[in-house]
């Protein structure tokens, strides 16, 4: 049975919590629900091109660089927070579907770098408009200006978290 967070703070109310005391919980329950919810539907947009959320984070991370569209596994991994071994594994799916290669880094022979194929940039072309589409979709009840106060508290709290480097 899925529970809204309004029957999951009203049911720490019954248990004697006092408002002050679940605010915070409250707050940090709706992060993780919209990032359920909203990953469902970016899921979607991902499936459509053949691609799951961390291919697609890859990909766009790859395109974001600017031609030639390459960066070191190591920049991957620490600019998607997740282990050298997460990040051999996807980079080893990209390359059996053909969208990334692996080339011999002229600045040191003991390392690769990924890049997109041209197929690559074709796949990441077409999920990248349809991404935005869809996010614009799903925040379009909200005035530009409550996004800039959204994006500056989640900022905030974001700055005030440890962050494993």
């Amino acid at each position: 049975m899925t529970h809204t967070v309004e029957q999951i703070i009203k049911q720490w109310q019954t248990q004697g919590f006092a408002d002050d005391q679940i605010t915070v919980m409250e707050s940090i329950r709706r992060l993780k629900r919209l990032d359920v919810l909203l990953m469902r539907q970016l899921n979607r947009v991902y499936q459509e091109h053949h691609l799951n959320q961390s291919e697609f984070d890859v990909l766009a991370a790859l395109r974001r660089a600017g031609k030639p569209y390459t960066l070191s596994p190591t920049e991957l991994f620490a600019s998607m927070m997740v282990t050298s071994g997460t990040m051999t594994n996807r980079l080893q799916q990209l390359e059996k579907k053909q969208l990334i290669k692996r080339l011999e880094n002229p600045d040191d022979k003991r390392s690769l770098l990924v890049q997109l194929t041209t197929k690559g940039i074709a796949v990441i072309d077409k999920v990248v408009p349809a991404h935005i589409e869809l996010e614009n979709q799903l925040l379009s009840a909200m005035s530009k200006e409550e996004l800039i106060i959204i994006n500056t508290l989640l900022k905030k709290i974001e700055a005030n978290l440890p962050q494993n480097k």
